[in-house]
């Protein structure tokens, strides 16, 4: 079983076939919902709860903001290298060492949220003019080997959630603390 705080959503499930056109719709649809998503989410955290985890040895708050932005930029890149190439191999990047920069561990989450609302308003529209035959193009991933635009769609998709869902667990951890220092009665 899953670690509950870790993957709150659950594992990500490489989709084994290509999608659907529903499939991939319902998935265009959860990427088009993100960047709004994200801003819930963080909306009512203050500066200090944004700088908590929402696990032990987790991410801060902020630091998954940041890092949703970073994510899912280099994933448009690697759709339109997809796109527009035959099977690129793409580079990958140290997630952990890019949440760990001084940007992504104090910056205003702000700069990230409007990030990622240009970043997939384009990646959807992106998205919602291509043909089908258009999502099994591949890249080649040097960890994963090749991916099709299908399966890296899933992936992305899937990512938005288990992040939003991390932000979610700092919000109700902090509702938590709020309501336990609070007196009874009032």
């Amino acid at each position: 079983m899953a670690d509950p705080l870790r993957y709150p959503i659950g594992p990500f499930q490489w989709p084994e076939k290509p999608l659907t056109t529903e499939q991939r719709e319902g998935l265009i649809a959860q990427l088009a919902e993100l960047p709004v998503q994200v801003r819930q989410a963080v909306a009512q955290l203050t500066e200090e709860q944004l700088d908590r985890s929402y696990r032990p040895g987790g991410w801060t708050a902020r630091q998954v903001v940041h890092h949703l932005a970073d994510s899912h930029l280099n994933g448009y890149v690697r759709f339109r290298l997809a796109l527009t190439e035959e099977a690129p191999l793409i580079k990958t990047y140290d997630q952990q060492r890019w949440a760990e920069l001084p940007d992504a561990r104090s910056a205003p989450v702000s700069a990230s949220i409007a990030l990622l609302e240009g970043l997939h308003a384009r990646w959807v529209a992106l998205l919602r003019s291509l043909k089908p035959e258009d999502f099994q193009r591949t890249f080649r991933h040097p960890e994963h080997g090749p991916l099709t635009l299908d399966q890296a769609l899933a992936l992305y998709a899937w990512h938005g959630r288990h992040h939003v869902a991390h932000l979610s667990l700092v919000r109700v951890q902090a509702e938590g603390q709020q309501t336990e220092s609070q007196p009874a009665g009032s």
